[in-house]
C-alpha cells in the first residue's frame, strides 16, 4: 500500500513541472499572437534605423566610377521609421520583401538584393505594428526601395503625382516589382504639389523634392534635437565617391535634373548645416546606430 501511494506520489510530482512548462508555453505563445499596443509619443523626435538589406554591384561603370574609386561596390539598404510627438512615418521599406526571408535566412531579389532580417520584425521589436504608422514616402519607386510597400497600405501614401503615375504605369517600368507595392493603389493618398512638405505642420520632418533621378525622387530632412538635422538622401547619391568626384549615373531619368538637384540639396544642407545620410553607403551605414536604438 505504502509503495503504491510512493509510486503515485512520484508520477504526481513529475507531472507538475510538465504541466506548468506546458502553462507558461501557451502563455507565451498567446502572448505572441496578441495584437501589440503602440507605444507612447515620444515626447520630441525620433528615428529609427533599419537593416533592410543590402546590395552586390557587380557593374559600378553606369556611376561614373571604377573600383579603384569606391571602397566597397556593395550599397546598404536600410529602411526608417520617423516616430513624432503627432504620429509615425516611414521611409523607404526595403529591397526583399518580407514574405521572401526565410526565417533563420536570407531572401534574395534579383539575384543581388539580399536581407536577413524582416522589417516587421524589426518594428515589432520596439513595439510597432505597420497598422500603427500613420504616413508612408519613398524616396522613389525603384525595386529597392519598395519591397515591403504592401505591408503599410494602411498608411497615408505622401507621393508626388509624377511618382505615382510611373509607379503604376502600363506597361511597368523595368526598373520596380510592381507587385511589391501594388496595394497602395487603394490607399489613402495625398499628392504633393510643392517643393517642401512639411508633415507635422512644425518644421521637423520635411519631404523635399530631388527629381532625376527618378521623376518625383524626393529626400527627407528631419530636425533632431541632440543629433542635430540629418537629410536622408534616397538615391540622391548612391556611392559617396560619387559625392566627392562629383559623377553623376549614365541610368538617372533625367541627368540634368538630378545635378540641380544636388546642387539645391547641397545649398540646403550648407544653410542648416544638416548631416547627409547616404543611405546606399554601406561604410556610412554600418556606423549607424541600428534600432532598437535611435537618434533624437
Amino acid at each position: 500500500m505504502d509503495r503504491a501511494r510512493s509510486a503515485v506520489m512520484r508520477r504526481r510530482s513529475v507531472m507538475k513541472p510538465r504541466a506548468l512548462g506546458a502553462i507558461l508555453l501557451a502563455a507565451a505563445s498567446l502572448q505572441c499572437m496578441a495584437p501589440l499596443r503602440a507605444p507612447q509619443p515620444p515626447a520630441s523626435v525620433r528615428l529609427y534605423v533599419f537593416d533592410c538589406g543590402k546590395l552586390d554591384i557587380q557593374d559600378i561603370t553606369p556611376y561614373q566610377l571604377t573600383r579603384a574609386d569606391i571602397a566597397t561596390n556593395v550599397m546598404s539598404v536600410p529602411c526608417f521609421l520617423v516616430a513624432h510627438p503627432r504620429g509615425t512615418l516611414m521611409w523607404d521599406v526595403g529591397v526583399v520583401p518580407d514574405r521572401l526571408i526565410p526565417s533563420g535566412g536570407t531572401g534574395t531579389l534579383r539575384g543581388y538584393g539580399t536581407s536577413t532580417k524582416r522589417l516587421e520584425t524589426q518594428l515589432r521589436e520596439i513595439g510597432y505594428a505597420p497598422r500603427d504608422i500613420t504616413y508612408l514616402t519613398l524616396s522613389h519607386f525603384h525595386w529597392d526601395h519598395v519591397g515591403n510597400a504592401n505591408l503599410f497600405a494602411g498608411a497615408t501614401w505622401l507621393v508626388s503625382r509624377a511618382e505615382r503615375d510611373v509607379m503604376f504605369s502600363d506597361p511597368p517600368s523595368p526598373r520596380t516589382e510592381p507587385e511589391n507595392f501594388s496595394a497602395l493603389r487603394n490607399s489613402k493618398t495625398t499628392i504633393i504639389t510643392t517643393a517642401d512638405y512639411d508633415v507635422f505642420g512644425d518644421g521637423s520632418v520635411v519631404i523635399k523634392s530631388a527629381p532625376g533621378h527618378s521623376p518625383g525622387h524626393q529626400v527627407l530632412f528631419v530636425k533632431l534635437a541632440r543629433t542635430g538635422p540629418v537629410v536622408l538622401s534616397g538615391d540622391l547619391y548612391h556611392y559617396p565617391e560619387e559625392r566627392a568626384l562629383m559623377k553623376v549615373p549614365t541610368t538617372e531619368f533625367n541627368r540634368e535634373q538630378s545635378a540641380a538637384s544636388r546642387a539645391a540639396v547641397e545649398a540646403f544642407l550648407a544653410q542648416t548645416h544638416a548631416q547627409l545620410w547616404i543611405e546606399h553607403d554601406f561604410i556610412g551605414n554600418e556606423r549607424l546606430n541600428k534600432s532598437p536604438r535611435y537618434y533624437d
